[in-house]
């Protein structure tokens, strides 16, 4: 086989396997959007990944969320629009689809960063325990977990477990753990987290749905305070803000020993898109904050949509809109690219495009888009005059 034809294969592999499992939905899925929360001026959406290793199909991974960061629920076409290069697409016309991530096969990976300093010792660390434990249980099969412990190594903290999909493993893990250390450098704990995530792609090799991983999370549990990190909280806020996406960090902050450390958290939190729980004493808070970070996670929208860019190798804008709720006439939009490139005839990529073709049939010639008399048509062109 051609050296470069069997480097392009298995870098298209990975997105094929992940993308085999529900492409059979039909076009019609989803319901109209439910009640709306009361104030809905902080909502909005975030692309967080683009695939389009089975063009003309492209698939767009959506994060959503409202002023308190809780996922918008039940979206569908009819408060879902989309762009290409600055053309909108006719929802009628049945081009693009909307799906839960949660019923799909795709991946998603976590780091639970637990401080087992001696402050956290008793009921805050068994509360902490009991948290991450339900986080595991609570995920789906194909999830991955590792487990970060703050202690007293010399670099402030061990990897009690790297990425894990075995729930017995995982507890086995959180087991031994015990909250003896003397101090917690809580830093050091979060920027090795996000050089996990940041170098856990789904590589070269990931031939099954189940290692296709499209997003990764921090989760932290800890009493907010850091001591003596060789990295500083400035530090990590310059990293979060050059990341072209931000690995949200959720923090669980808890402390008997000074609520100013608490902000720390917060702040990492905001800067991330994550979510910040505040749990004072009231432990038994700390389970139900990692069911919501799990929601959260599960949240996550795909957009699948048909382009009509001639293949030529390039990057192409694509935005995509959420009407919230349905019919108030208020929008929130984000962007990307995606790459118009011809994939290698492989029998999964032709099965795949097969499937997908069913459910978003070529228009043979006609337009996706759109007819907007302002921008084409007569009145466009005496405007231009």
């Amino acid at each position: 086989m051609n050296t470069q034809l069997f480097k392009t294969i298995r870098w298209f592999v990975p997105a094929i396997a992940a993308m085999m499992l529900t492409i059979g939905l039909s076009a019609g899925y989803g319901h109209a959007a439910t009640k709306a929360a009361p104030n809905l001026q902080g909502y909005g959406l975030k692309i967080f990944r683009v695939e389009s290793g089975l063009y003309p199909f492209v698939h767009v991974y959506i994060r959503t969320f409202d002023q308190k960061m809780n996922p918008l629920l039940n979206l569908n076409k009819m408060n879902i629009g989309m762009m290409v290069k600055g053309r909108v697409y006719d929802p009628d016309k049945n081009q693009y689809i909307i799906q839960p991530l949660q019923k799909r096969g795709e991946a998603v990976r976590s780091v639970l960063v637990i401080d087992t300093s001696k402050t956290m010792k008793g009921i805050p660390f068994e509360a902490a325990l009991r948290a991450a434990a339900r986080f595991i249980d609570a995920k789906r099969p194909q999830d991955q977990v590792a487990i970060i412990a703050l202690d007293d190594n010399s670099e402030g903290y061990s990897i009690v477990s790297n990425f894990e999909r075995d729930y017995g493993t995982l507890g086995r893990r959180l087991a031994d753990l015990h909250a003896t250390g003397e101090k917690t450098r809580l830093y050091d704990g979060i920027a090795a987290a996000m050089e996990l995530t940041a170098g856990s792609g789904p590589g070269s090799d990931a031939l099954s749905k189940e290692d296709y991983i499209v997003s990764s999370s921090i989760i932290v549990l800890s009493d907010g305070k850091d001591e003596n990190s060789a990295v500083s909280r400035s530090d990590l806020m310059t990293r979060i803000s050059t990341m072209k996406l931000p690995i949200p960090l959720f923090s669980i902050a808890f402390s008997k020993i000074g609520e100013k450390h608490l902000r720390n958290l917060q702040a990492l939190s905001k800067n991330t898109f994550g979510k910040y729980y505040r749990i004072d004493q009231k432990y038994n808070n700390i389970t139900r904050s990692v069911e919501d970070i799990q929601n959260i996670l599960q949240s996550d929208y795909v957009l699948t949509f048909r382009a009509y860019v001639p293949v030529d190798g390039e990057k192409h804008s694509l935005k995509v809109g959420i009407e919230y709720p349905t019919g108030s006439g208020k929008m929130r939009y984000d962007g990307g690219t995606f790459e118009a490139l011809e994939p290698p005839p492989l029998p999964q990529i032709l099965a795949a495009q097969d499937k997908l073709d069913k459910i978003l049939p070529n228009l043979q010639g006609n337009s996706p888009y759109l007819l907007n008399p302002y921008t084409t048509g007569p009145k466009a062109l005496a405007l231009s005059r």
